[in-house]
């Protein structure tokens, strides 16, 4: 969970340096993001499958192992199109991780102590955001390569830790069996939706590779539903979600990361374009999130341990949704105690849905399946935060000058006067609101759960 979300942080920071040392566009800078996630959301569930049948050991280890040398060649890609390449393969390392990570903690706590050890995983998580901008800042100093090439040493003794000290505890499904028409369906289907709605707002939605993206996802996803109802080893067991509690938390879980995952993304271009902050500066102004997870995350683990969950995950995302609508207040010039306030708001709320969400989730489900849920629970939510990026792109560049878009996206725009900047900070609230509504919807979502919870 370290090294995900530090990789993350690191990236994201240094994405308007490699627009200018690659010299990629904007859409192929954001799909350096999307592709990974992409990836490793698809394929999370099949590696899920795979731990499910053959041991979370083995697939955890392989994902470190994976990594690092995904990592490795990204350092060395010439341009953009073998970065995003890389990026890809990352993501398969990823997805064995994603799948594995939960299920091992589940499997290795008391259902009484689930919610800390929930919450421990969640607060580390919040450290690798804290870290990972700043980390970001200071390799961008050196290179761009480093921002990748640091992974590597830290996956491998990742690998060798989990070869060394974990034990294999859960027996294998005795249903065998892939899914690869499903797995292709979705792969096609979700990448389609993507694609639409990023290049939507660069090209227009009247672009043919727009329409034809928008149409194959609308004709491919519900295809994947029905291919999943009709196979006999599925890629997604649509039986797990006849638990009202699972159903619940994972709908809940896919909604907290299309309210919130853009965040990133959106307030390194605000405080690296807006407001002209070098990349070091902007990491240290993000922090505020992760320190609001980490000061919020292992709280709420220790209450959900101690009492229902279903409420404290509802406040989260009510106060998520607050602290979204809050930072609708900033300007290009606004002072930065205001947007290290709601930043710190939102990590809050997210801290306190993550962990009692998690642990309630993955503690209902019965210890053979613990590995395909987990998969679940990552691809709904990773699925939300790809969308989540998807839309904020098309809503913040919308209606704004292709010479103002490229210094804000570059880092560059410390020249720009206020009125120059003044459409990217409106299409900037107005996603800011819509993600407020969303997070809202959360609230709503995470209440449906039944009040209480049965262990499996």
């Amino acid at each position: 969970m370290l090294l995900a979300t530090t990789n993350s942080g690191t990236l994201i920071i240094a994405l308007p340096d490699l627009e200018r040392e690659l010299g990629t566009s904007l859409l192929a800078l954001v799909w350096v993001i999307l592709a990974y996630m992409i990836a490793s959301t698809v394929l999370v569930l099949t590696c899920g499958r795979l731990s499910d049948l053959f041991g979370r050991k083995r697939a955890y280890v392989a994902g470190f192992v994976v990594f690092a040398l995904a990592s490795l060649g990204a350092g060395f890609a010439a341009d953009g199109t073998q970065l995003i390449l890389w990026r890809i393969v990352q993501g398969v390392g990823a997805a064995l991780l994603f799948a594995n990570a939960s299920a091992l903690v589940t499997d290795a706590f008391p259902r009484e102590q689930l919610g800390v050890a929930m919450g421990t995983n969640v607060m580390v998580a919040a450290i690798g955001l804290v870290i990972g901008p700043v980390l970001g800042g200071a390799l961008v100093a050196v290179g761009w390569q480093w921002v990748f090439w640091f992974n590597v040493p830290f996956a491998l003794a990742g690998s060798l830790w989990g070869w060394l000290i974990l034990h294999e505890l859960a027996r294998q499904d005795s249903v065998r069996g892939f899914d690869p028409l499903g797995t292709l369906t979705f792969v096609a289907g979700l990448t389609g939706l993507v694609l639409g709605i990023s290049r939507g707002g660069l090209s227009g939605w009247g672009d043919p590779v727009v329409v034809v993206s928008l149409a194959a996802a609308v004709v491919l996803l519900p295809s994947f539903v029905l291919i999943e109802h009709r196979s006999r080893a599925p890629m997604l067991d649509l039986t797990i979600f006849e638990n009202r509690l699972f159903a619940a938390a994972t709908g809940a879980a896919f909604i907290n990361g299309l309210s919130r995952f853009a965040l990133m993304f959106v307030f390194v271009f605000y405080f690296q374009g807006a407001q002209g902050d070098d990349p070091i500066t902007a990491g240290l102004k993000l922090a505020p999130l992760a320190l609001g997870m980490l000061v919020s995350s292992p709280l709420a683990g220790a209450w959900a341990d101690r009492r229902d969950s279903r409420a404290l995950a509802a406040l989260g995302m009510l106060v998520t949704a607050a602290g979204l609508a809050g930072m609708t207040l900033l300007e290009a010039d606004s002072s930065y105690w205001l947007s290290s306030l709601w930043l710190f708001v939102v990590g809050v709320g997210s801290g306190m849905f993550n962990s009692p969400n998690t642990a309630a989730m993955m503690g209902t489900v019965p210890p053979h399946r613990r590995g395909i849920a987990a998969g679940a629970r990552m691809m709904l939510q990773n699925t939300g935060a790809i969308l989540s990026i998807a839309f904020v792109l098309a809503v913040i560049t919308a209606a704004v000058p292709r010479d103002v878009l490229f210094k804000i996206f570059s880092g560059l725009a410390a020249g720009l006067t206020n009125e120059q900047l003044a459409p990217f900070i409106s299409n900037m609230h107005t996603a800011l609101w819509v993600l407020a509504a969303v997070s809202l919807l959360g609230a709503f979502v995470s209440l449906l759960r039944p009040r209480r919870e049965v262990s499996a």
